[in-house]
C-alpha cells in the first residue's frame, strides 16, 4: 500500500463543525441517538481504505513488504490444501478443504467443517475483491458440502433431525470419520452458512437468483435449521476440548440467522426455519460478560478461568464496518470487546507463561496462544491467534474511522490508556484536527496491530510457511501441524483488513433490541438433501432416539465403541461402529454414552468393544445384548429409551507406547 494512499485518508472532511477540542457530548452515543458526525460519515464519499488508514503514520517499509509477499504465499498455501488439485493433499476430494498435509504428530489430514468454512469465507472475500480465479474453488466447496451434509456419521444423519450436521470432521474424501472425538460441535453449520450467504448475494447481484434459490439455498437452509433447533444445546468448544456453551459459536449462530433471514427475503422463499430465534441468541450472547471480560465457555465444567482467544476470534467473525460500536452484536470496537482484548493479551504478557514475550513493551504486540491453561503441545503461541489480534485492531480502527468518533467509557478506559495515556473516560473524541486525540488513537491502534504482525513475521520461516504453532521459548521454532490451512486463511483475512478491504455489511440498520425476557428456545425443523447442488437423494424411515449408557473403567487412550447388527450400528464392522462419548466420565462413575436414532420398531442386537492403544487388538464384550426400538414420534429428537449397562468381559491394559 502506497504512502500516498495513507496520506489521502488524513484529509479533514469539512462537513461538520467541531463543538470543542476533539470532543462531542458523551450522551449522544446510544444506538437510537447517534452523534451527527457518525450519521454523516456512514455515507462518507471517502473509500473504505482511506477511512481505515485515516490517521496512519506507519511508514511503508519492512512490514508492508512482508505482508505483500506473505499474502501471496498464504493464498497459495490455502489452495495447496484443497482437493482435488491441491499440491499437498493428494487424494482429497473436490472442494474438500484439508486442515493440514500433516499425517502424523499430529494427523490433521482431515476436513473440519469449521476450519473449511472459515477458509472459504476468506476465499469468498478475496473473490469479491477481484480474484475471480477462486470461483472454481467456491463452486467445488458448495458441491462437497451438499454431499457431506448427507453423510451419516457418529453425530447422526441429516434425516430426520439434522443431528449429523454437528459432526466436526470427515475423512479427506468426505466420508465419515469414525474415531472418538469431541462431538457435536455446533459452530460448523453457522460458519458454513455465513460463507455461502455472502457468495449467494454476489450471485444474486449478477443475475443468478434462481440458481441460488434452487441449488445453494437448500444447503444454507439445512444449516440455519440446525442453528435454530440446537443453539441452546451444549456442544464442544472452538478448540474441541470442553463441552458447554461457546461464545465463538453463539456469535456465529446469531450472525448466520440474521443474514439467513435477509437472504430468504431476497430470494422470496417462504421462510427461514429457525431465524426467529435470533433475538434470543443475541440475548444469550450478552450473558458471557463477567464484568471484566467475556468468559469463553459457560454452562460446562471447563476447569478454566475463561480467558480465551475464542472471544477475540468471535469478534472478528462478527465484524461489520458499518455497525455502531455499541451494537449488541459485540463488534471489535465495542467497549466490552476492547476491555476483553486487553485482558486476553495481557494474560500472555506473563514471561512465566510465555518466555518468548519477556521484555516486550506493554504497548507492543506479543505472541498469543489459545488460553493460559493450555497443555496441547505444552501450550504454545498460534500464528492464527496472533494474526487475529492484529485483525481485531484493524477492524476497530476501521470502525472508528468510518464513524468519525471514538467513545471511551470506564469499561474500555484501560485499553485506550495503552494507546493514548491522556485519554479520559466518558468522553467521545471526534475526527477533526490532524493532530487531535482521535487521530493519535487511531494511529496508535494501527501501529499496535502492525506490531502483532511483526511478531508473526519474526517467527515465520524464510519460505513463508505457517504451521499451527511456534515454540513459546526462543528461538520460536514452528511446531505441531505444518502448513495449517487456517493459519494461511487468517493471514489472507488480516491482510484484507489492513488494506482497507471489508466484506459487505450484515448488521442491517440498528442492532436488534433484546427481548423483554431472555429465554432458551428451539424450533423443530425439517431437513432435506440439497440435490440440485449434487447431494444424493437420501431418505429415512421414522426413527426413535435411544440413549446408550455404559459404565466401563478405561485407561487414558482407550476408547469404547458400540457395534450391532443394524446399519446405524455398523453392521458388526468395527470400522463403522459408533464411538461412545466420555465427557461425563468420572472416577466415581466411569460413564460412556451416545444418543443414536434407530429405525422404530426394530429389534437390535449389539455389544460394546474396547479400542486399545498402541495397535493392540480390540477387546469385545463377552455378552450379547438386545433391545426393541420404541415406536417413533414424528419430528421428535427426544430420548425414548435409555439403557444403563455395565461392561462385561476382559479389561484392557495400556501398551506403553
Amino acid at each position: 500500500m502506497s504512502h500516498q494512499t495513507r496520506l489521502l485518508g488524513r484529509l479533514c472532511v469539512p462537513s461538520f463543525s467541531c463543538p470543542g477540542p476533539d470532543l462531542i457530548s458523551p450522551h449522544l452515543t446510544s444506538r437510537n441517538q447517534l452523534p451527527i458526525t457518525m450519521m454523516l460519515h456512514v455515507s462518507s464519499p471517502f473509500s473504505a481504505a482511506a477511512l481505515l488508514l485515516l490517521a496512519s503514520t506507519v511508514a511503508a517499509g519492512t512490514i508492508d513488504s512482508f505482508i505483500s509477499t506473505e499474502r501471496d504465499i498464504a493464498l497459495k498455501g490455502v489452495l495447496a490444501n484443497i482437493g482435488p488439485n491441491g499440491t499437498k493433499v493428494a487424494g482429497a476430494g473436490p472442494g474438500i478443504v484439508i486442515a493440514s498435509p500433516s499425517k502424523s504428530n499430529p494427523n490433521y489430514f482431515y476436513t473440519w467443517t469449521r476450519d473449511a468454512a472459515l477458509t472459504l469465507k476468506a476465499l469468498v472475500d478475496d473473490f469479491m475483491f477481484g480474484n475471480t480465479a477462486l470461483q472454481v474453488y467456491i463452486e467445488d466447496y458448495i458441491h462437497a458440502q451438499a454431499v457431506v451434509q448427507t453423510v451419516t456419521n457418529p453425530s447422526g444423519g441429516l434425516l430426520p433431525a439434522g443431528t449429523g450436521l454437528g459432526e466436526p470432521k470427515f475423512n479427506a474424501d468426505g466420508s465419515r470419520f469414525n474415531g472418538n472425538w469431541g462431538r457435536p460441535q455446533r459452530d460448523g453449520p453457522p460458519l458454513r452458512a455465513i460463507a455461502l450467504i455472502q457468495y449467494s448475494h454476489y450471485l444474486i447481484q449478477h443475475g443468478e437468483q434462481e440458481r441460488v434459490k434452487k441449488a445453494i439455498w437448500p444447503v444454507i437452509s439445512n444449516d440455519l435449521s440446525y442453528v435454530g433447533q440446537y443453539w441452546n444445546s451444549t456442544g464442544f468448544d472452538l478448540w474441541e476440548e470442553v463441552s458447554g456453551s461457546s461464545f465463538f459459536t453463539t456469535q456465529a449462530q446469531y450472525r448466520s440467522l440474521v443474514e439467513g433471514a435477509a437472504l430468504a427475503k431476497s430470494l422470496g422463499v417462504v421462510s427461514c426455519t429457525g431465524c426467529g430465534q435470533a433475538p434470543q441468541i443475541l440475548c444469550f450472547l450478552q450473558t458471557y460478560w463477567n464484568g471484566r471480560y467475556f468468559t469463553a465457555t459457560i454452562n460446562g465444567n471447563t476447569g478454566r478461568g475463561g480467558v480465551d482467544a475464542n472471544t477475540v476470534l468471535g469478534a472478528i467473525g462478527a465484524f461489520d464496518i458499518n455497525a455502531p460500536c455499541d451494537s449488541l452484536t459485540l463488534q471489535p470496537c465495542h467497549s466490552r470487546m476492547l476491555a476483553n482484548f486487553k485482558v486476553f493479551v495481557d494474560t500472555f504478557r506473563n514471561p512465566n507463561l510465555y518466555p518468548i514475550n519477556s521484555g516486550i513493551s506493554p504497548r507492543s504486540g506479543v505472541a498469543l496462544g489459545r488460553y493460559p491453561e493450555d497443555v496441547y503441545y505444552s501450550g504454545n503461541p498460534w500464528y492464527l491467534i496472533t494474526l487475529g489480534a492484529a485483525e481485531f485492531l484493524y477492524d476497530a480502527a476501521a470502525q472508528w474511522s468510518k464513524q468519525g468518533a471514538i467513545t471511551v467509557d470506564i469499561t474500555s478506559l484501560a485499553f485506550f490508556q495503552d494507546l493514548y495515556p491522556g485519554v479520559e473516560a466518558n468522553r467521545t473524541y471526534k475526527r477533526c484536527k490532524k493532530t487531535g486525540a482521535f487521530r493519535q488513537i487511531v494511529d496508535a491502534a494501527i501501529a499496535y496491530a502492525d506490531s502483532f504482525v511483526e511478531v508473526v513475521q519474526k517467527y515465520t520461516p524464510t519460505d513463508g510457511s505457517l504451521a499451527e504453532q511456534f515454540l513459546k521459548i526462543a528461538p520460536g521454532t514452528p511446531l505441531s501441524a505444518a502448513d495449517l490451512t487456517w493459519s494461511y486463511a487468517s493471514f489472507v483475512s488480516m491482510a484484507h483488513r489492513r488494506g482497507g478491504e471489508f466484506p459487505p455489511s450484515w448488521v442491517f440498520g440498528e442492532s436488534t433490541t433484546l427481548p423483554e425476557t431472555c429465554a432458551p428456545g428451539s424450533v423443530a425443523s425439517t431437513y432435506a438433501p440439497a440435490t440440485a447442488a449434487g447431494a444424493p437423494n437420501v431418505t429415512i424411515g421414522c426413527t426413535s432416539t435411544v440413549l446408550f449408557v455404559l459404565n466401563a473403567t478405561t485407561y487414558y487412550g482407550e476408547n469404547i465403541y458400540l457395534a450391532g447388527n443394524s446399519t446405524d450400528l455398523g453392521g458388526w464392522d468395527l470400522g463403522s461402529a459408533v464411538p461412545m462419548q466420555s465427557s461425563n466420565y468420572t472416577a466415581e462413575r466411569p460413564l460412556w454414552f451416545e444418543q443414536i436414532p434407530l429405525v422404530a420398531g426394530t429389534t437390535v442386537n449389539y455389544k460394546y468393544a474396547r479400542e486399545e492403544d498402541c495397535g493392540q487388538p480390540w477387546i469385545w464384550e463377552t455378552v450379547n445384548r438386545t433391545l426393541v426400538v420404541p415406536a417413533c414420534v414424528e419430528n421428535s429428537t427426544a430420548v425414548l429409551l435409555e439403557t444403563d449397562e455395565a461392561w462385561t468381559g476382559l479389561l484392557g491394559t495400556g501398551g506403553g507406547c
